[in-house]
């Protein structure tokens, strides 16, 4: 019998380790991930300003798994109800049991221009070319001793935490006076989906960094100088950066397939973190977030550890019943440059209380997945910064 896992971001790599514990021995685990590394996608906005976590935030499989075979694989298509993927080489490979943790790609929403010239936020080479293009922004505006403009496009948690890099960057490299950092937000305010009460602090934290927030603003072209508003003005940039939504991945034609409670896309396939839209057990969407990823995942081992007992036993006519997944966030964290904002429950926290909360939850990532030495390197890396 195997069992695949298509994607080892943070719902992969939690369900693969705890199929390991849960399913008997002489069942395969297959992990298929095209970089062969798990990347601890909270934290990418840091390398920005500070390429040296890069190391921290980066888990080599064969470190962090101890029996699943790790395939180092592009997955191109899944057929979920014939269980089958097929691989970029043109490679199928059958499963019993199959789960797609591919995540969410950047989406564009085809508007004219704004792919070709806006760089996203989803890998490492995204983080240094944001660094590499920020810094060389700011040699230009000295040698011609004018002012530079960074748009960053939608305020959702990815948004807020780049231009909080950015402006702090700014700050270290004495470019406070001459660079403006622009946030602009379709809807009419930063964090739209979270509680007025964050997103006030959140507001808060980015205007004591001196970030111009542009609200109720929604892009509509971009050409190589400046970005079309809805509104037809033009906003002067000399960098811009696009947060502004996700789809779903390659493999599943870009789409977010609606799943229940269950998570099941197929009789053998479930769809677990960003790559799903996903309604809970109490019928209340859950949001796209590491948080939510690593919960489905446990959810989801639970449920395929009990459909291979079943198939394996075959006593029983019917099919066991799977658990239902059921949200409940403890809270959220973001950062905003050296700044943070937290909510736990009702109450928000900001100071050395939410960015002490946002390390402890960093290094508590890491060492759940067995990337013990990660999660040192990472406390002592933002220790030794805060000195």
């Amino acid at each position: 019998m195997r069992l695949a896992v298509l994607g080892a971001g943070y719902a992969g790599l939690t369900l693969a380790r705890k199929l390991e514990r849960t399913v008997p021995d002489d069942v395969e685990i297959l992990v298929i991930e095209k970089t062969g590394r798990h990347l601890v996608q909270h934290e990418l906005h840091r390398v920005i300003r500070r390429p040296s976590l890069a190391d921290e935030i980066v888990v080599d499989l064969e470190d962090v798994l101890d029996r699943a075979e790790v395939r180092q694989a592009e997955v191109a298509d899944v057929d979920p109800d014939a269980g089958v993927v097929t691989l970029a080489s043109g490679e199928t490979i059958d499963y019993d049991y199959g789960a797609v943790c591919l995540g969410a790609e950047t989406a564009f929403y085809d508007l004219p221009g704004v792919e070709e010239r806006a760089t996203p936020l989803k890998t490492l080479d995204h983080a240094e070319r944001i660094r590499a293009d920020f810094l060389d922004v700011l040699e230009t505006g000295r040698a011609r001793e004018s002012n530079s403009r960074v748009v960053v496009g939608g305020a959702g948690l990815s948004g807020i935490q780049v231009a909080g890099e950015l402006a702090a960057l700014a700050w270290e490299e004495d470019a406070r006076e001459t660079t403006t950092i622009t946030l602009l937000e379709q809807f009419d305010s930063v964090a739209p989906a979270f509680p007025e009460n964050f997103q006030a602090a959140v507001r808060d934290q980015l205007e004591d960094r001196d970030v111009e927030i542009r609200t109720n603003t929604a892009v509509a072209s971009a050409d190589d100088s400046a970005i079309e508003l809805d509104s037809g003005k033009r906003l002067d940039y000399d960098q811009f950066v696009w947060t502004g939504g996700i789809r779903g991945p390659a493999a599943l034609d870009g789409e977010r397939p609606d799943v229940k409670n269950t998570l099941r896309l197929g009789d053998g396939t479930f769809v677990v973190g960003d790559a799903a839209r996903v309604v809970d057990a109490d019928g209340e969407p859950v949001p796209a977030s590491a948080q939510a990823a690593v919960r489905e995942a446990r959810a989801v081992a639970e449920n395929v550890a009990r459909l291979v007992s079943y198939d394996r036993e075959g006593e029983d006519i019917f099919e066991p019943r799977l658990d239902p997944f059921a949200f409940d966030s403890p809270g959220w964290l973001v950062s905003v440059g050296d700044g943070a904002v937290a909510q736990v429950g009702p109450t928000v926290l900001t100071g050395t209380a939410a960015k002490a909360l946002k390390t402890t939850v960093g290094a508590g990532y890491l060492s759940s997945v067995g990337a013990i030495r990660n999660a040192a390197d990472l406390v002592s890396e933002e220790l030794g910064y805060e000195k």
